[in-house]
């Protein structure tokens, strides 16, 4: 087989780079471990910024984000009992979306079927080649038959544990890594969201977050210890201890339920340098990972590929390769932004081991800034509702 762009992952970042390649002309060929069902059964975030809804609109797959999505232009910082809503709209002109990652897979998904470009699903042993020449490949096999794929150049979106970056000489990239002391215990539920917008909590026992799916189905986040497990939490003893970490305003209006989806994830701070090996080229997880709490990982994956797309467009309608030469650093100084608020709000809002006292009392003191101060208001919107591309 031959294409002119061999991507590796069929998640949102590896789907999103073939619809924007296929709108500018380019063939490319996407290779994916799973099934399709595995990759749609993958619970993840759902907060899309402005940038992430227009990129799906250029491709033609925002129209079902845009009926049953739900626009937010705040959010909430709980602390000493009580909340304060940041107006993020007011601050910037900009809101965010809430619609499930699935849910844009999905979407991704039926487009690239729609259109009639290949995807190949439950490929085994994936392996890139050569991408330190002018001719790359890419080996897998399908149904126990040796397959390889000759092309231009290879996009690894295959995530944090995919084989992409671990294709990489060891002396050829640099990593940067800050792994937290504590995990999020989350859970999905039937039930009605306790708030419109999100709220964030810093409490003396432990972060919390009250999100949602949708207006019938919410999603809630306690901080909790790595050593925990799924066991340990029935959903009796998950609805009261959110309720020991909630103001009595959104106690009141809790609405609790058996839970559908429970999980653990530990939080980490991940940046992989340079995101381009030759004719190879990291997007979203491979390349870097950032905690939740700024809501950053999707939208990182889709300025990744606005970027890596615009390049691969210049190559080849302009015959440049200034685009895919400074495609690294392009895309490396927004991450590191991501990283550096995502960070910010993590060490914010989570109770660390070794803070004592001081460091709490140093935690609400920035909140009680945050929230009195304008100039600190918009900047922690500006970064939340995201940076210009």
């Amino acid at each position: 087989m031959r294409t002119k762009v061999a991507i590796i992952g069929a998640g949102p970042a590896g789907l999103l780079l073939g619809q924007l390649l296929n709108s500018h002309g380019i063939d490319n060929v996407i290779l994916e471990r799973q099934s399709p069902d595995y990759v749609l059964g993958r619970i993840r975030a759902g907060l899309l910024e402005e940038g992430t809804v227009a990129l799906l609109d250029e491709v033609g797959c925002g129209a079902r984000a845009h009926r049953e999505g739900l626009v937010h232009g705040g959010i909430e910082l709980a602390f000493g009992g009580h909340r304060h809503r940041i107006d993020m709209k007011a601050a910037t002109g900009k809101t965010v979306m809430i619609y499930g990652q699935t849910e844009v897979t999905l979407d991704l998904m039926n487009a690239r079927k729609a259109a009639g470009l290949t995807t190949v699903y439950e490929a085994a042993d994936v392996s890139p080649h050569d991408f330190d020449t002018d001719h790359p490949r890419v080996s897998y096999v399908k149904d126990g038959v040796a397959c390889e794929i000759a092309c231009d150049f290879i996009a690894g979106c295959d995530g944090f544990h995919g084989i992409s970056r671990a294709s990489v000489k060891p002396s050829a990239i640099k990593t940067f890594e800050r792994v937290y002391p504590f995990g999020w215990l989350g859970i999905l539920s039937e039930t009605p969201p306790v708030s419109p917008e999100l709220i964030y909590t810093n409490h003396e026992r432990g972060f919390s977050l009250c999100t949602m799916r949708s207006m019938r189905r919410s999603r809630y986040y306690l901080q909790c210890s790595l050593d925990d497990h799924i066991d340990q939490w029935p959903d009796e003893r998950f609805w009261e201890e959110l309720k020991r970490r909630l103001d009595p305003e959104a106690v009141d209006h809790l609405v609790t339920g058996p839970s559908i989806e429970k999980s653990i994830a530990p939080l980490r701070s991940f940046v992989a340098e340079p995101m381009r090996f030759g004719r190879m080229f990291l997007a979203g997880d491979a390349a870097h990972i950032v905690p939740p709490t700024g809501a950053k990982g999707l939208n990182l994956a889709a300025s990744d590929v606005h970027y890596l797309s615009g390049a691969l467009r210049e190559f080849y309608d302009e015959k440049s390769s200034a685009g895919i030469d400074g495609y690294s650093q392009r895309a490396l100084a927004r991450v590191w932004k991501a990283v550096r608020f995502s960070w910010w709000m993590t060490s914010m809002l989570h109770k660390f081991p070794d803070q004592g006292e001081f460091g709490a009392r140093l935690q609400l003191t920035e909140l009680d800034y945050l929230v009195g101060s304008k100039a600190a208001a918009t900047s922690l919107a500006e970064n939340y509702v995201g940076l210009p591309y």
